[in-house]
């Protein structure tokens, strides 16, 4: 009988108790790397249930303190609101007006609990009629003239108490104006956290429906196309040479090699965005019974830690919450 040679190294010693494998982890996630999304809608007094995204709802504007509450009281500290507006036009113009749903979102959440830090989503597609991200001129987004519209919506927001900005139209020099925008006023220690790397996806889907968007067209002539890596990455450099102060890439798990790629090209922190369609993934599967939902959602956080994020904004996020919490009681 022949005697097999030994392995000279065994790397599964190091994978033998739970407590051996927890020694050598390399990466995990806390709840304190977690952006929290939230969908507000006005003139509506209850919560709307989205089909497209089981478990996450429209709330309205009546029920929005108290939810920021209850997620402090979970342990979440960051949040997104993003606002679906009644009164859309052509431009987008509710989102600076200190009265619009952007500003009353912000103090809501500011004057509910001071201490959560509100980070609100800076573009137009869902107070615009026609559901682009600016200023719409013979069938095409007009950059420089959205550019003076996000900084006039910024500065909203940063009046009515935004921490951080999350600029998110993808229009060239967008960083660049917000930052000028924002310091001319004196809003200079209000953070930018750049939709750097954006792509032109279609696990968007559940968003669109979620915020009701009535998009004309498509976004592809400002969002990015997902087949090119490399352009990504100057988007990306582009938004740090001109004051983000954060880079995120969207979606998160088709593109985590732009973000490990990105995480070699720069020192700022990074985010990623595990986005509706990620999240619809994963809960339909759950409900059918073809995955565990919680180790799936565990497996994924820790992915993006893994390829280089800092920070994951994911409609999972009161969830992981609340199952954290359930592991600690």
């Amino acid at each position: 009988m022949t005697t097999l040679p030994k392995p000279e190294k065994r790397l599964r010693r190091l994978r033998h108790t739970p407590a051996m494998r927890a020694l050598v982890r390399e990466h995990d996630f806390e709840l304190s790397d977690l952006i929290h999304p939230l969908f507000i809608e006005e003139n509506i007094v209850d919560s709307v249930e989205l089909s497209t995204m089981p478990g996450i709802v429209r709330l309205p504007e009546n029920q929005l303190a108290d939810e920021v509450r209850a997620l402090y009281a979970l342990g979440i500290r960051y949040v997104m609101p993003f606002g679906i507006s009644h009164h859309k036009d052509e431009a987008g113009s509710d989102t600076w007006d200190d009265e619009g749903l952007l500003a009353r979102m912000v103090r809501t959440i500011k004057s509910a609990c001071p201490e959560m830090m509100v980070i609100p989503d800076i573009c137009f597609c869902e107070y615009t009629t026609h559901g682009h991200c600016g200023i719409v001129h013979d069938h095409c987004v007009d950059n420089d003239a959205t550019l003076e519209n996000l900084v006039k919506q910024s500065v909203t927001a940063a009046k009515a108490g935004a921490d951080m900005l999350a600029p998110s139209a993808m229009m060239d020099g967008q960083v660049k104006a917000i930052r000028a925008g924002l310091d001319a006023v004196g809003y200079e220690h209000v953070a930018i956290l750049a939709h750097a790397v954006k792509f032109a996806s279609s696990f968007y889907g559940p968003f669109r429906a979620a915020v009701d968007s009535e998009l004309d067209g498509d976004r592809k002539g400002y969002q990015m196309d997902y087949a090119n890596g490399r352009q990504a990455l100057q988007e990306a450099l582009l938004d740090e040479a001109e004051g983000a102060d954060i880079l995120m890439v969207k979606p998160g798990t088709p593109y985590l090699d732009v973000l490990a790629n990105l995480r070699r090209e720069t020192h700022l922190p990074l985010a990623a965005y595990q986005v509706g369609g990620e999240y619809a993934a994963i809960k339909f599967a759950a409900l059918a019974g073809a995955l565990d939902e919680k180790a799936v959602v565990f497996e994924t956080l820790t992915g993006f830690k893994r390829a280089g994020a800092q920070l994951v904004v994911s409609y999972y996020t009161k969830q992981v919450a609340q199952w954290l919490a359930d592991e600690q009681a």
